[in-house]
């Protein structure tokens, strides 16, 4: 192979990895077969998570500690909980960026999560349209949808 054959293969190939890479951090769309009770119970308080937003263990911690789910009792029946439990980590991250055991059980507190955070200033998390961190839909226009893309972003001014 000549060597201006394998410079553009190697372009090629690194174009395509890292354009999957930032398709993949962007999207996280929910699974179709998320529980009604998922729905019902977790997304009345707060945004329904992917499950693909943390590892299989930080999703049984997080599920383990409803009575104290971060100040607030969450508790839900046990057949419920185990069922919203089973289906989180069947779909947990596989891939190694998530799969660190998250810090308190907070998407917030992640690596990676820090990493693709660490230009937003302290005060924006206080806005009243904001809140806090975890509120990705104050800022991810399509959050809900499971799309985080940098590129659909819009900060409010309040």
């Amino acid at each position: 192979m000549s060597p201006m054959k394998i410079k553009k293969t190697t372009f090629i190939i690194a174009s395509v990895l890292l354009a999957s890479s930032n398709t993949f951090a962007a999207k996280m769309a929910m699974p179709s077969d998320a529980p009604a009770s998922y729905e019902a119970e977790c997304a009345s308080c707060h945004m329904a998570y992917p499950p693909g937003l943390l590892s299989a263990q930080s999703w049984k911690n997080v599920m383990s500690g409803l009575s104290k789910h971060f100040g607030t009792d969450a508790s839900v029946d046990p057949k419920v909980q185990a069922e919203i439990t089973s289906w989180l980590v069947k779909n947990a991250t596989t891939r190694q960026k998530y799969s660190e055991t998250a810090p308190d059980n907070r998407i917030t507190k992640t690596t990676w999560f820090i990493r693709k955070h660490d230009e937003v200033r302290s005060d924006v998390w206080k806005r009243a349209g904001v809140k806090s961190p975890a509120n990705c839909g104050a800022c991810h226009i399509d959050a809900a949808k499971g799309i985080f893309s940098e590129n659909n972003i819009k900060i409010p001014a309040k």
